[in-house]
């Protein structure tokens, strides 16, 4: 029986975009010890990319919103590494705003941010894949804002539920050559988090980490480690799939007032 490693990427070439820093970066830097080759775009560049032990990920600037760059961004990947094994369009995100005054230019740049971009660098990377004899595979970075209310940030939470159902669709679509999966991630400590901005820095992060029946909030290697497994022939019969990176989720507000304690 062929071993199956989800730690061996050895010689894979490897897009992740928003890869410069947070989860990105950590996605970019797991990967790169995995043995992969990786390309990471961002719309500035950063003093010091992503790397691992003296490799580091080369860089591309490109904002995946606009489709002509996201199509440029594939093309540098595959002139520079011959190949295209794997995607992760982690590039999203969005300030808080309550819904009943933001703007609709606002709400329209978070949904062609998380929803639209995606799926710009999805179309032009199955293009390459579906011509190569091993195809290859696209992961989503989704978010629990798009698995349940997402207040301050609606527009998001819309979107990410949208990403949501563009994986599973585009799954059946481009089978057999080409996987594509959502990662959902819960709240993720990176320094800059959502959690971070919100409530306060350390004991923000804390705060919400109590909340989680792990009792912390996720790190970048968590969700990468889950893009490694994703990526990696132990997940070769995977498409179409949401894996859950929440530390099991969010504990039911009636936990705490019930007496005696469930």
């Amino acid at each position: 029986m062929r071993r199956m490693s989800v730690a061996d990427h050895a010689g894979r070439a490897v897009v992740v975009t928003g890869g410069t820093r947070g989860i990105g970066a950590g996605i970019a830097r797991a990967f790169l010890a995995a043995g992969a080759d990786v390309l990471v775009c961002g719309r500035t560049e950063p003093a010091e990319p992503p790397a691992v032990d003296g490799r580091a990920a080369a860089f591309a600037p490109a904002d995946v919103r606009d489709a002509g760059q996201a199509e440029q961004l594939i093309r540098t990947a595959v002139d520079r590494f011959g190949r295209l094994d794997l995607v992760i369009s982690n590039a999203g995100g969005s300030p808080p705003a309550a819904a009943a005054t933001a703007s609709p230019r606002f709400h329209a740049k978070v949904i062609e941010l998380n929803l639209i971009a995606p799926l710009h660098v999805a179309q032009a990377a199955n293009a390459v894949m579906q011509d190569q004899p091993r195809g290859g595979s696209i992961i989503m970075i989704g978010s629990v804002s798009g698995t349940r209310p997402s207040p301050r940030t609606a527009a998001y939470g819309a979107a990410k539920a949208g990403l949501h159902n563009l994986a599973a669709t585009l799954a059946v679509e481009w089978a057999p050559k080409v996987r594509v999966n959502t990662v959902i991630p819960g709240p993720v400590a990176t320094g800059t988090s959502a959690a971070g901005a919100h409530f306060g820095a350390a004991a923000g992060e804390a705060a919400v980490g109590g909340t989680i029946p792990m009792g912390r909030m996720a790190t970048p290697d968590d969700v990468a480690g889950a893009c490694l497994f994703l990526a990696s022939p132990a997940a070769a019969y995977l498409t179409g799939s949401a894996l859950l990176v929440h530390g099991g989720g969010e504990r039911p507000a009636f936990l705490a007032v019930t007496d005696p304690p469930v």
